[in-house]
C-alpha cells in the first residue's frame, strides 16, 4: 500500500469551505501543505482572491487565474438540426473510452534480439510483462521457433539503430493514439512494473517528456543529455508525435552506433529536449549491478529503491533479482500495515467507543451483523477427518480436495503463529485438533475458530499438553476486475426444445409462454422442436404420428404469424441422451450459433435469454442455469388456494427452491460445443457407451478449457412436476433425477406439516 500525492486545483466559481478543527499532525487523517519557505507547517492561507500554489501567489479575477486560460470555463455548444438535410444515423463507438478519447497509460517494449529472445526476453516476459497492460518484443530478425505468449513484432533487419528506428516509428504508427506513455527498455533490463506505473501516474500525459538516465554524448563538450538504454526511458504520447515526422531525416542524417544515442540526437536535434532524470518532483532511479553480486546481499538504499537494474546478463540472475524484490516490496507492504494497525489503534482512544471500537484484526470491516434470524451466517464445523457441511445435504462427509487443503493450511498457520508469539520462552507442537469451526463472512472473508490440543515445551526442556482456542482471518483482498471477450444482446438465439411422447402434454404451455415472451416481442431468437421417436412409435409414423397433435401447434403458430417458421427434426433412439440429440442438432447449425437447450417445462422470457447472450462467451465461457422450481401446490396449499401475491414473480420465488440437480438448459455456442466433441472423440473409441452416461454439462467440464458459468437463474421458472427418470441413463443422472424430484416436492416445514396433519388425522 502507497500513499499517492493527491492534486487539487481550486476554482473561484464553487465556494470552498475547509473546516481545520484537527491538528496539523494527525496520522494519516491530514496531510500537512507547505507553500514557499514558510518555516510553519500550517502557513497555508487562501484569502482575497489569491491562489498559493507551489510556492507562487497568483491573482485570481473574473473567474480565471493569472494565465488567462480559459479552458477551464465550460462551454454549451448548442445543436440545431437543419430541416433541409436528410437524417442520417448517428454512428456510436463499441467502447466509451474510444468516444471520449481515454487512452490506456503505458504501453512496453522491450528490445531484444534472436539470439536472447529464448532466454533474457522469456525472464522479462515471465518476471515484469504481466504487471503491464501491454508489452511488445522488438528483435531485428524473428527466431525459428517463437516463444509462446509473448507479442514479438520482427522489423527484418538485425542492426541497432535500425531496430530503434523502427521501433518508434511502430509505436506511432499502431499505437500512438491508444496510449499516453511509452516505456522503452532492453532484454537486458530488469525493471520494478509497479514503480514505474507509479512514477507515470504521477507524470503529466500532456508534455513532451524523455525520462531516464542521462547519459553524456561521446566527448562529453555538450550540456544536452540521452538517456541510456540499459536502463529503460520513458516517452510521452506528444513527444512520439512530434518526433515521427523527423524519424527519416535522423535515419539519414545521424550517424550513432549506439541505438539509445541515436534517438537522444534525434530528440535533441529536431525537438530540443534532453534527457532529464527528475521531474515534477518525481525522480527517475535506478542501479548500476556489478559482477559477481548477489541480489539477496545488496542492501544499498540505492538498491532498494531502483526502478531498473542493468546490466543483467543471465535469466537466472534475472529471476533473482525478482524475488529479491518481491521480498524487499513484501516486507515494505507488512511495515506499513503495522504502522498502519498502530495508528488506527491509537486513534480509536479518541473515538466515542474508545479502545472497544477497535474491532480485530485492526484496519479490517467489522463482522456482519445480521438484522433478523434470517441472515444469521452459519458456522461449518470440521475436524481433521471429516466436515459436517456437505453439498449433497449429507450430515457429515469426508474432508478431502481443496477444504483439506485449506484446513491443513490454516492449522499450519496457526501454530506458526502461536511459535511467533511466545517464542524463546514457549515452543508449540500440534497434537490435534479438538474442534473447528468456519464461516464466510461477505464484509471481511473466511473466519476460522480452532480449538487445539498443543504439546507446549519450555527452555528448560518441560512440555506440557494444553487446549487453546485461536481465531485466524482470511480477508478479502482488493477486488479485481477479471476482463472479459465483448458481448452483445443483438445475438440471435437458437433455443433447441427436445420432446419425447411422455412430454407432449407440456407442449402447449411452452409454445404460449414462447409465443407471449418472444414472438409477440419481436425477440431475437428462434424455436427448433426435436421430436425423439422410440423405435415402436417410429416404425408406426406413417399410419399413427404420436406427435401429430404437437405438430398441429405448430402449423397454428405459424399460421398466425406468417413470418415465422418453426422447424422440426425427427431422431429416432432407444436412450435420448443429450449429447446424441445436440451432435445432430450441431450438425444442422453454423458454428457461431448461439444455442439455448431447452426443457419442456421451461419458461422462455426475455430476461433469461439477455443474461443467455451475455453469460455465454464464444471460446470463453458457457452458462448452466440453475433454474427455480415450484413446490408441490397439493402441499405447499393443501386445501388452501395460492395467494394472489403468489402471482407476483417476486413473491412467486417463496414458494420453491433453485434445483441445483438439474443441468438440462444450458447456453452456449456452436463452435465450442464441437471443440469440446472433437476432444471427446478418442475415448468414445474405446468406450460407445460414454454418450450415454454424459450430459453437455460433463463435455463442458472434462473436455474444454472453457469457463462453466452454473448460477442461479431467477428468471428461470419452473412449474412443479413430476419428471419421468429413465433408468437406461448412467447411474449419476439417474441419482440426480430421483433427488430432483424428492427435493422438488416442498420444504421441510411443509413436509413437516402434512406428517403432522397426517398423524392427527390417524390418530381420530
Amino acid at each position: 500500500m502507497r500513499l499517492s500525492t493527491f492534486f487539487a486545483v481550486f476554482r473561484p466559481a464553487l465556494p470552498l469551505i475547509l473546516g481545520l478543527s484537527l491538528g496539523c499532525s494527525l496520522s494519516l487523517l491530514m496531510v500537512s501543505w507547505t507553500q514557499g519557505d514558510t518555516d510553519e507547517a500550517c502557513g497555508d492561507e487562501l484569502g482575497n482572491g489569491r491562489l498559493i500554489h507551489s510556492g507562487h501567489i497568483r491573482d485570481l479575477q473574473d473567474g480565471q487565474d493569472g494565465d488567462g486560460n480559459e479552458d477551464f470555463q465550460p462551454r454549451i455548444v448548442p445543436y440545431h438540426k437543419d430541416p433541409n438535410k436528410p437524417h442520417k444515423k448517428v454512428l456510436r463507438t463499441r467502447y466509451i473510452h474510444t468516444e471520449l478519447g481515454i487512452r490506456e497509460q503505458l504501453l512496453v517494449g522491450i528490445l531484444s534480439s534472436r539470439a536472447t529472445l529464448n532466454t533474457l526476453g522469456v525472464a522479462v516476459n515471465k518476471t515484469v510483462a504481466h504487471h503491464f497492460h501491454r508489452t511488445f518484443f522488438f528483435t531485428g530478425l524473428r527466431s525459428a521457433k517463437a516463444p509462446h505468449g509473448m507479442a514479438v513484432v520482427a522489423h527484418g533487419d538485425d542492426r541497432p539503430v535500425w531496430l530503434m528506428y523502427e521501433t518508434i516509428r511502430h509505436l506511432h504508427q499502431h499505437h500512438g493514439n491508444e496510449y499516453d506513455w511509452f516505456y522503452l527498455a532492453q532484454d537486458d533490463t530488469y525493471t520494478q512494473a509497479e514503480r514505474v506505473m507509479e512514477l507515470v501516474n504521477h507524470l503529466s500525459a500532456g508534455q513532451d517528456m524523455y525520462m531516464g538516465r542521462a547519459e553524456e554524448f561521446i566527448g562529453g563538450e555538450e550540456r544536452a543529455r540521452y538517456c541510456h538504454g540499459g536502463y529503460g526511458y520513458l516517452l510521452s504520447r506528444s513527444l512520439l508525435a512530434r518526433l515521427q515526422p523527423h524519424l527519416d531525416s535522423c535515419r539519414n542524417d545521424i550517424l550513432s552506433v549506439r541505438p539509445d544515442e541515436w534517438l537522444g540526437r534525434c530528440i535533441i536535434d529536431y525537438l530540443g529536449l534532453s534527457c532529464v532524470e527528475k521531474h515534477q518532483e518525481m525522480t527517475y532511479r535506478y542501479f548500476e549491478l556489478q559482477k559477481n553480486v548477489d541480489p539477496e546481499r545488496e542492501d544499498s538504499a540505492q538498491f532498494k529503491g531502483a526502478f531498473t537494474v542493468h546490466p543483467v546478463s543471465e535469466p537466472f540472475l534475472m529471476y533473482r533479482l525478482h524475488k529479491r524484490y518481491n521480498q524487499i516490496e513484501l516486507d515494505w507492504t507488512y511495515a506499513q500495515i503495522q504502522q498502519l494497525q498502530n495508528q488506527i489503534n491509537n486513534i480509536s482512544e479518541l473515538t466515542p467507543e474508545g479502545k472497544a471500537g477497535a474491532t480485530w484484526p485492526i484496519g479490517i470491516n467489522p463482522p456482519f451483523r445480521p438484522k433478523t434470524r434470517f441472515e444469521v451466517i452459519n458456522w461449518e464445523y470440521f475436524t481433521e477427518e471429516h466436515i459436517y457441511s456437505c453439498a449433497d445435504s449429507s450430515p457429515k462427509c469426508d474432508l478431502r480436495g481443496a477444504d483439506r487443503a485449506d484446513v491443513n493450511s490454516v492449522l499450519e498457520t496457526a501454530v506458526g503463529r502461536l511459535n511467533e508469539r511466545y517464542q524463546p520462552q514457549l515452543r508449540f507442537r500440534k497434537r490435534r485438533l479438538l474442534n473447528g469451526y468456519r464461516r464466510f463472512d461477505p464484509t471481511r472473508g473466511m473466519e476460522y475458530v480452532l480449538d487445539l490440543a498443543l504439546e507446549a515445551f519450555t527452555q528448560k526442556g518441560h512440555s506440557q499438553v494444553i487446549a487453546k482456542r485461536v481465531s485466524l482471518l482470511k480477508p478479502l483482498s482488493a477486488v479485481e476486475i477479471i476482463p472479459m471477450p465483448y458481448v452483445t444482446e443483438a445475438t440471435r438465439v437458437q433455443v433447441i426444445l427436445p420432446v419425447t411422447a411422455h412430454d407432449q402434454d407440456f407442449v402447449g404451455n411452452f409454445l404460449d409462454m414462447y409465443v407471449m415472451n418472444a414472438l409477440d416481442t419481436h425477440d431475437n431468437a428462434l424455436l427448433t422442436f426435436l421430436f425423439v421417436y422410440d423405435p415402436f412409435d417410429a416404425q408406426r409414423v406413417s399410419q399413427t404420428d404420436v406427435f401429430a397433435g404437437v405438430k398441429a401447434m405448430i402449423g397454428e403458430v405459424e399460421k398466425r404469424y406468417g413470418d415465422v417458421k418453426i422447424p422440426w427434426i425427427s431422431v429416432k433412439t432407444e436412450v435420448p441422451s443429450q449429447v446424441k440429440l445436440m451432435d445432430i442438432i450441431s450438425k444442422k447449425h453454423p458454428v457461431d450459433t448461439l444455442f439455448f437447450l431447452a426443457s419442456i417445462w421451461t419458461e422462455v422470457n426475455a430476461d433469461f435469454l439477455n443474461r443467455c447472450r451475455m453469460n455465454a462467451i464464444s471460446n470463453w465461457q458457457v452458462f448452466f442455469p440453475i433454474h427455480f422450481q415450484e413446490y408441490s401446490p397439493a402441499l405447499v396449499y393443501r386445501d388452501q388456494q395460492p395467494s394472489a401475491a403468489s402471482s407476483f414473480a417476486s413473491e412467486a420465488l417463496r414458494d420453491g427452491h433453485f434445483d441445483r440437480h438439474v443441468f438440462e438448459e444450458a447456453c452456449f455456442y456452436n463452435a465450442d460445443y464441437m471443440a469440446a466433441r472433437t476432444k471427446m472423440a478418442a475415448d468414445i473409441l474405446d468406450n460407445d457407451e460414454l454418450l450415454e452416461s454424459m450430459d453437455v454439462y460433463e463435455i463442458f467440464v472434462r473436455y474444454s478449457g472453457l469457463h462453466v458459468f452454473r448460477a442461479v437463474e431467477p428468471a428461470l421458472v419452473q412449474k412443479y412436476v413430476h419428471r419421468e427418470c429413465n433408468p437406461r441413463f448412467s447411474e449419476d443422472i439417474y441419482h440426480r433425477c430421483v433427488l430432483s424430484n424428492l427435493e422438488g416436492l416442498a420444504s421441510r416445514s411443509h413436509l413437516a406439516m402434512a406428517l403432522f396433519e397426517q398423524e392427527q388425522a390417524n390418530s381420530t
